[in-house]
């Protein structure tokens, strides 16, 4: 508990309208979209640096437990005060300084939604990037903390490839500003990337420095049936290698395609086992030569049907089916374990096909679809909490896919971060030197240990 005479120091720098103490605003700030949750102690709504900064150095001086908030969107728990102290939500802060026309930059505050921040550029014939699932609630500054990615990155890289630099607050509140809008910068220790992913357990990040590209031109939506899992996954080595890149490879199972059948116009057989959705962008012609190669490999690897967007209007009704598959799979089982793991490209095929095998062994329903262009894959293993036995075989298939996952030279995690959901697994991709070298880092910013304690790296 934080004693009065704190939460008055924190009321003379907040407005009062800015401090949440009650029970129910607990709760609205106790979870994310992971399963887990904890009440903190207070919420602060924070405008300003130099709030967040004094806000900070009270709780420094008490040993009181930071944990930083945008949206609460986040699937590893990343966001839950799982030791309570003050939640710091910076979603007010949603102001987009500049967009730099000139040096293709974007300045914006943590608090601006992705989805904003992409149609504000792309009205001035600007492009960023980097389109988590979640884009439309989503918050920059939750993007960073844990280098969220999304379908684009296959060609274009995840968020980590478009932070030039940022200001957070440090542990003792102090500010920190890194990078800037240099394209190239070799001075000293590369501290933006050390940021970037750090999902709020070094700093509080309170500006952001984004890189900007040209808008595509044109566009080109294709939708894909197979009839087999292998021949969608060789089609897309197969596409990769073939030296057109296109922009987005999703990949959806057949469990996935039976939740999106009643939400798009297109007709899939109940004989098809996967389904690609691929993008390709870039000048007109360059799209079409693309869009052409790219179908012939599809044909010759399988394909069924190719079915392309006919306007703007087919394409957002594709991607909406898409983007809704996450939330829709509670329909199937109330408890959703949600991994993002990634391989190696080439390893896709193996990956898969381990996924079938633990679902089998396990008797659990695994539910797979994802940014297969990169090779992040979002496993859903569908359970009940309520049901002790079935949780007990999904928590041991998760264990499973997890080490399925690092002996094919993959990730735990692609895009979600880490947060509590994965810690205790981080030393099986790290190994005891990574985990010691990440806690002499954190041990140096964050002596005191208050900085979103009990996320990413596993209790001692």
């Amino acid at each position: 508990m934080i004693e009065k005479a704190v939460i008055k120091k924190i009321k003379e720098i907040i407005p009062s309208a800015g401090v949440l103490v009650g029970d129910e605003e607990k709760i609205c700030y106790s979870y994310d979209a992971s399963i887990k949750e904890a009440l903190p102690d207070i919420i602060v709504k924070a405008d300003t640096a130099d709030e967040i900064s004094s806000v900070i150095k009270i709780a420094s001086e008490h040993n009181i437990p930071i944990i930083p908030r945008g949206a609460g969107t986040g699937f590893a728990g990343g966001t839950v005060p799982v030791r309570g102290g003050i939640v710091i939500s910076v979603a007010g802060m949603n102001k987009i300084i500049e967009i730099d026309r000139k040096n293709l930059m974007a300045v914006v505050e943590p608090g601006v939604i992705t989805g904003t921040l992409q149609k504000e550029v792309e009205s001035l014939g600007l492009f960023y990037p980097p389109d988590p699932s979640s884009l439309d609630i989503s918050t920059i500054g939750g993007n960073v903390a844990t280098c969220a990615g999304g379908p684009r990155g296959v060609k274009y890289g995840v968020t980590k490839d478009y932070v030039m630099g940022l200001d957070a607050i440090l542990p003792d509140g102090s500010l920190l500003s890194t990078g800037g809008k240099n394209i190239k910068s070799v001075a000293g220790y590369n501290l933006t990337s050390l940021m970037v992913g750090s999902e709020g357990t070094l700093a509080l990040i309170n500006k952001i420095i984004l890189k900007l590209l040209p808008l595509p031109e044109t566009t080109s939506t294709l939708f894909v049936s197979f009839k087999s899992i292998s021949g969608a996954t060789k089609s897309i080595n197969d596409i990769l290698l073939s030296g057109t890149t296109p922009s987005t490879i999703e990949f959806m199972d057949r469990f996935t395609i039976e939740i999106i059948r009643d939400h798009i116009d297109i007709e899939i057989g109940k004989d098809i086992g996967a389904t690609l959705l691929i993008e390709l962008d870039g000048d007109v012609e360059e799209v079409r030569r693309g869009t052409d190669k790219v179908k012939d490999i599809l044909l010759r690897g399988g394909a069924t049907d190719i079915v392309t967007a006919k306007d703007e209007i087919e394409r957002k009704h594709l991607w909406d089916a898409r983007r809704g598959i996450s939330p829709t799979l509670r329909k199937l089982k109330p408890t959703k374990l949600n991994q993002d793991i990634a391989v190696p490209r080439a390893s896709l095929p193996e990956m898969i096909d381990q996924l079938h095998s633990i679902a089998e062994k396990y008797n659990i329903l695994i539910v797979n679809f994802g940014h297969a262009g990169d090779g992040n894959i979002h496993v859903n293993v569908m359970t009940d909490s309520s049901n002790i036995e079935e949780m007990g075989r999904a928590t041991k298939a998760v264990d499973e896919i997890f080490r399925q996952t690092i002996e094919l030279g993959g990730t735990i995690s692609g895009e979600h971060g880490i947060g509590i959901s994965k810690k205790d697994y981080l030393e099986m991709e790290v190994g005891k030197a990574g985990i010691s070298v990440m806690r002499k880092i954190k041990g140096a910013i964050d002596p005191k240990n208050i900085m979103n304690p009990g996320k990413v790296l596993p209790d001692l």
